[in-house]
């Protein structure tokens, strides 16, 4: 399911916040997974990839539309659900109100009650630049 997949690259995004190039976590963490079926992962790792391979364009899309916050300063867990929206309405092409809805429903998980208005706000900006 690719609600499931989204969870697990927000879960790897968020780890690379963390961490400088060293993926062998996220390469442990993949071959164990036992949830995701083959499509599922086919999907996480194209989103994955999204982020990696654009790591400087998708932070600098989400800071143009951060006014009044650095992005050093934002809730680490709301930058990568904010990266990780961005690099799939972005790069994977999907529409904007199933990621915007997905990415919202993450945030009720992991994150703080305030992230949800946060994070939908940023990318309702970040939707209508694109």
């Amino acid at each position: 399911m690719r609600t499931d997949a989204r969870e697990f690259a927000f879960k790897m995004i968020f780890e690379t916040l963390f961490k400088d190039g060293d993926e062998s976590l996220s390469f442990n963490a993949i071959s164990e997974n036992k949830t995701l079926n083959e499509q599922d992962l086919k999907f996480y790792q194209e989103l994955f990839d999204a982020y990696k391979n654009n790591t400087n364009e998708v932070e600098s899309i989400i800071k143009e539309q951060c006014e009044g916050y650095e992005l050093d300063r934002v809730y680490k867990v709301d930058l990568a659900l904010l990266f990780l929206a961005v690099s799939e309405i972005r790069y994977l092409k999907t529409p904007p109100s199933i990621v915007i809805n997905e990415v919202l429903n993450l945030s009720k998980k992991y994150s703080t009650d305030k992230s949800g208005s946060f994070i939908n706000g940023i990318l309702a900006k970040v939707v209508k630049s694109l």
